[in-house]
């Protein structure tokens, strides 16, 4: 008798000397292993200069590693007209989400900021508190007493 190898399963009703190996399907073992379809950022670019892929992929692979698809792409450094560039083939990124593909919170905020989905609540909260923080610091600076009414006073 053979061993049970990894991907394979016995054929039900045969048995003794003529055991037969059947390959499971693919749409199986994606069952099996519990791996899914994930829209996520893989990482390109170099040094100081990062460039990010909006790829479709199994959650178990690298961040950098095969994909099936790329449907877009973010540049996340401004560039002279202090822009962040995103390019989503919004097409695409239906199709993979229609067969299953989940989001990762990062592409749910790009795509929450193209248009394409309603805008993350972390995004309106980090939005909301660096707003609060540049009110505070304006107060501080306008409470705080210039340079000249300091050397005024000395005198």
């Amino acid at each position: 008798m053979r061993q049970q190898q990894a991907g394979y399963y016995r054929a039900p009703g045969v048995e003794g000397k003529e055991d037969i190996m059947v390959q499971l399907g693919h749409l199986l073992m994606k069952h099996y292993h519990k791996a899914r379809l994930v829209v996520r950022l893989g990482l390109g670019g170099c040094t100081n200069r990062p460039f990010y892929r909006i790829v479709v992929a199994h959650n178990k692979r690298a961040r950098d590693g095969k994909y099936f698809e790329q449907v877009g792409c973010y540049d996340p450094l401004p560039n002279n007209q202090d822009e962040r560039i995103v390019g989503v083939n919004f097409e695409r990124l239906k199709y993979w989400i229609a067969n299953g593909a989940l989001l990762t919170k990062p592409v749910e905020k790009l795509l929450g900021l193209s248009g394409f989905f309603p805008l993350h609540p972390m995004t309106i909260t980090n939005a909301e508190r660096s707003m609060k923080q540049k009110a505070l610091q304006a107060e501080a600076a306008a409470a705080a007493p210039t340079p000249e009414e300091t050397t005024a006073v000395k005198e």
